[in-house]
């Protein structure tokens, strides 16, 4: 089990530092530049891993198995056969609904950083040959927070599959609903959870894979409702907060309680699945329902 501690905690890169040593033979005085970021620690196990072996083993430690996030492009890469996947609803621009004050910087800034308009990225495409509607969270853009344009691309998403009888693949990873966005935010938990509903009710297939972390109005909503609920290993899944629980029921609660192992010893999930294996399982689940 992976003991979940500093969650919102950045990953630590290395840099390597210049030597200043009178050792170090110096030409014009100037010391060779070296590119930093090149090594990361797993905070889990502190093994020094180079970013380059990291990538490769689909961003899971090689030494303790933690999965580290991905980003929605390296998910995208990860699940989709190459060359198949296709955006939908990529035009949709957030507004500032309630006149937050610096909303709109805050939403520029994660854009440049992250790449992308907002919090999720969905389209079509195919695993393994198979058809598939898929919704990818991004927790790189304001922690995968979910405001009215995340809602509206989730429901649009449920009615596209719906529409073409496609099965609808969900990756989540949010802190829970946009703060910036009040009870706009709050209504998309009711919104995404009709448009599941509507394509529960027309035999569509639905799989969510809870990746880390999977907290708040997201989980509270569409990540716990799909026909399959898989996980990544030591995902952080919940609603609130530790500290908040307790101080809530005035007892303390079990270590890793909201961890993805936690979860499936208490039968919230179906199945832990390692990186290595998600694609084959998910083929092999959209095969037997469309059989």
């Amino acid at each position: 089990m992976f003991k979940i501690n500093k969650v919102f905690k950045k990953p630590h890169y290395l840099t390597l530092q210049q030597n200043n040593s009178q050792d170090v033979p110096k030409e014009n005085n100037v010391l060779p530049a070296i590119p930093n970021g090149l090594w990361i620690k797993c905070e889990y196990c502190g093994e020094i891993i180079y970013n380059k072996d990291l990538n490769t083993n689909r961003k899971v430690c090689p030494s303790c198995g933690h999965h580290f996030r991905m980003n929605s492009r390296e998910r995208i890469e990860l699940i989709m056969d190459t060359g198949t996947f296709k955006e939908i609803n990529a035009d949709l621009k957030t507004v500032n609904p309630l006149n937050f004050e610096g909303y709109e910087e805050k939403i520029g800034d994660n854009s440049k950083k992250a790449g992308i308009p907002e919090a999720v990225v969905t389209g079509y495409g195919k695993i393994h040959g198979n058809d598939a509607v898929i919704v990818v969270m991004d927790s790189s853009f304001m922690m995968g927070s979910m405001g009215s344009v995340v809602g509206e691309k989730v429901t649009r998403a449920f009615e596209f599959a719906t529409a073409k009888r496609k099965p609808v693949i969900v990756f989540t990873a949010s802190g829970g609903a946009r703060m910036q966005e009040g009870i706009i935010s709050l209504m998309q938990m009711a919104k995404t959870s009709a448009a599941a509903a509507c394509h529960d009710k027309a035999g569509g297939l639905y799989i969510t894979v809870l990746t880390d972390p999977t907290t708040g109005g997201v989980t509270a909503s569409f990540a716990m409702l799909g026909d399959i609920i898989l996980a990544e290993p030591g995902a952080l899944i919940g609603f609130a907060g530790k500290r908040v629980g307790e101080q809530t029921i005035g007892q303390k609660l079990p270590e890793g309680f909201q961890t993805a192992e936690f979860l499936i010893d208490h039968g919230f999930i179906d199945k832990i699945v390692t990186r290595d294996h998600l694609k084959l399982t998910l083929s092999r689940l959209i095969k037997l329902h469309y059989a």
